[in-house]
């Protein structure tokens, strides 16, 4: 039997999740438990609740490789114009790693540029072996403090930090990608020690994602806590000192 992979969802035109015009594709899955996620429905400790919602944007549904790439190679000649291509999102990618590397393999096979966005939360070993399928990493970087990071993701950010090391030493293009949280790592004190990390390990794109409530909805319809609730939002225009820290650091810093 063909393999298959769980998909919750593939968006067309995407400007935000790489260079150029893209495909996202929405993995299935993810062992993190962040407690801002707008994804809570690919989040394995719901798993069961969004399997049972008879919707495939909450359950996801079964895809071939080929049945990925019906989709994707409609708009290849957008990606060409553009600098764009596809990229695996999630959700976690690497929690179906074998699935997305067929699918990598089958994107560069059609001259497709693949960008991957990841938690980097994997065995190092399975990370290096992955790192040889993509072209960019999109990768999450959420705190430099061990402790705090267990407390708000449920996982601790070693294998995340040795394997963000792992793509740089292997001169895998990244983009490190903050989302920035309230209560968690908005203070210019935590922003300081994570550029000055980025830069001396040599990466120079960061982007910020400030916190947003797109997803609350969600939590509601799974019947589950959103422990984020009533939490505001925050907008670009009130974060200027905290890109400044980045800009400060020679680091190519915008907003997404």
């Amino acid at each position: 039997m063909e393999r298959t992979g769980k998909i919750f969802n593939i968006q067309k035109f995407s400007i935000n999740d790489g260079p150029g015009i893209r495909t996202t594709v929405f993995f299935k899955g993810c062992p993190l438990q962040c407690r801002w996620c707008a994804n809570p429905e690919s989040q394995n400790r719901y798993a069961a609740i969004a399997d049972a919602i008879e919707d495939e944007t909450y359950c996801g549904r079964d895809y071939t490789v080929e049945q990925v790439m019906i989709q994707v190679r409609k708009d290849k000649p957008f990606y060409d114009q553009s600098g764009g291509g596809m990229t695996l999102s999630g959700g976690e990618v690497l929690q179906q790693m074998t699935f997305a590397v067929d699918l990598c393999s089958a994107a560069h096979g059609e001259g497709i540029h693949v960008a991957a966005e990841t938690t980097g939360y994997a065995a190092p070993q399975q990370f290096r072996s992955f790192l040889d399928h993509v072209d960019l990493l999109l990768y999450d970087f959420k705190h430099y403090d061990r402790a705090l990071h267990y407390a708000n993701t449920g996982v601790y950010n070693d294998a995340i930090l040795e394997n963000l090391r792992q793509a740089v030493t292997a001169k895998i293009p990244v983009i490190a990608r903050i989302p920035v949280i309230p209560e968690f790592n908005t203070g210019l004190s935590t922003a300081r020690h994570m550029a000055q990390m980025l830069a001396d390990w040599g990466i120079r794109e960061v982007h910020l994602l400030p916190f947003h409530q797109f997803g609350e909805k969600k939590y509601q319809q799974l019947g589950v806590p959103y422990e984020m609730e009533g939490v505001k939002q925050l907008h670009p225009e009130a974060l200027g000192d905290y890109r400044k820290v980045f800009l400060d650091c020679g680091l190519d810093c915008t907003f997404r």
